[in-house]
């Protein structure tokens, strides 16, 4: 079962999972041992994928964010392994998402700058044939989270 605490742990965790176990304990009004079982249990059950640190994008010259509108006329199976393969090997490539409607994939390029999009423009052309490109730069962050809410979490572990 998940109950309120156990969302509340995930809410931390998220917020910054190098959060100590005892300031945890503490914000959900639970043992250390017993907040050190629940955590164990929520990362055995999947709740928890993984940790990550988050990186500082300018200081790694990583500023300019870049939003590729894909469509393509092919849907075979062989050339789906293509285009996957494609974005998977080019690190600037941060997301992909296959989509309904106009477009086929919508992709999150992070770039040095506005140039360095015609290099991983040629990138792609190289290793995967398409119908349309339409790149879209992003003059501002309005909002970026990584966090998921937990509130929709059922009580209920579900197989």
């Amino acid at each position: 079962m998940i109950d309120d605490r156990d969302r509340r742990i995930l809410a931390i965790l998220q917020e910054n999972a190098e959060t100590p176990l005892t300031d945890i304990a503490q914000q959900v009004s639970l043992s250390l041992s017993a907040c050190s079982r629940r955590i164990t249990r929520l990362r055995a059950e999947g709740y928890v994928t993984g940790t990550m640190a988050l990186l500082d994008r300018r200081k790694i010259n990583l500023p300019t964010t870049v939003f590729l509108l894909v469509r393509t006329g092919l849907h075979a199976e062989d050339w789906l392994d293509q285009f996957h393969a494609a974005v998977s090997t080019i690190p600037e490539i941060v997301e992909v998402h296959r989509l309904t409607g106009n477009f086929d994939y919508i992709l999150k390029l992070v770039l040095p700058n506005v140039e360095y999009y015609d290099t991983i423009y040629k990138q792609i052309l190289r290793r995967v044939q398409l119908y349309d490109m339409s790149a879209y730069i992003s003059m501002e962050t309005v909002k970026l989270s990584s966090s998921l809410p937990t509130t929709h979490i059922r009580g209920l572990i579900e197989p």
